[in-house]
């Protein structure tokens, strides 16, 4: 028996308001007023849509914008939980991994591992690098999970030689920055760029969303204390669950 509340509200397909965005409004008009509590769990998926007229792809799309902002929170098998705290979680613009940043935050990190092996250098890869091309590189990449929600497809290069036998490690269940730690290599300072673009057909399977779909994309050069360069990252975020904090200063 389903004891969870009904949701209604219109989902109007004329609206000038994307069909997803005005489902997570419902929603969180339904929280505001208190028709779904902190802590209680939503109806299910299939009669969410059956309720709003909408589908399963719309239907993900709003639940997973209101994750990113802290309203709700999924469980894996078991359906979406309205957040006792509604605040909004927000990237920080120090350097930490992206299991700090989730642990730090009160989310469970998962990874799934797309590939994870050496090849060789390009020259464009070598000269951001630092080094010759055809030096061996250790290529991990990597589908980054919070409670479940895919938020980021990371695809990270560094040489093989910083951690010898680097490939025997299990990404899935750790850290590169804790492996790299072990290995004594430990990044201070990250040089990046972050852009907007749209997702291509690859992100958009990975991330859950449409081709076309907005995605931003951070590129990355870490540097050790001697600004020697240590590893380069090109994250794609689905552009609706990550917002980057940061502040700026007149001189």
């Amino acid at each position: 028996m389903n004891d969870s509340p009904d949701v209604s509200g219109a989902v109007l397909p004329g609206h000038p308001e994307p069909l997803w965005v005005q489902t997570a409004n419902v929603i969180r008009g339904e929280i505001d007023r208190g028709v779904l509590r902190p802590g209680g769990r939503l109806p299910p998926e299939r009669e969410l849509c059956q309720q709003l007229g909408i589908s399963r792809v719309t239907l993900r799309k709003a639940l997973n914008s209101l994750v990113a902002d802290g309203v709700l929170n999924p469980s894996h098998g078991r359906g979406w939980y309205v957040s006792r705290s509604t605040q909004k979680k927000e990237w920080p613009n120090s350097l930490e991994s992206f299991s700090e940043t989730a642990t730090r935050m009160g989310l469970t990190p998962q990874s799934k591992v797309l590939r994870a092996e050496s090849s060789p250098a390009s020259i464009d890869e070598a000269e951001q690098l630092g080094i010759a091309p055809g030096t061996p590189l250790f290529r991990l990449e990597r589908v980054r999970f919070l409670e479940g929600v895919p938020i980021a497809l990371d695809l990270t290069r560094l040489r093989h030689a910083l951690v010898p036998g680097i490939e025997q490690v299990d990404f899935q269940n750790r850290s590169l920055y804790s492996t790299l730690s072990a290995a004594g290599v430990e990044p201070v300072r990250a040089d990046s760029t972050i852009e907007a673009t749209k997702a291509d057909e690859r992100a958009a399977e990975h991330l859950d969303l449409a081709p076309g779909d907005p995605v931003l994309v951070m590129r990355q050069l870490a540097l050790s204390a001697q600004q020697e360069p240590l590893f380069a990252s090109t994250i794609r975020y689905a552009g609706d669950r990550y917002r980057l904090r940061t502040s700026f200063a007149r001189s």
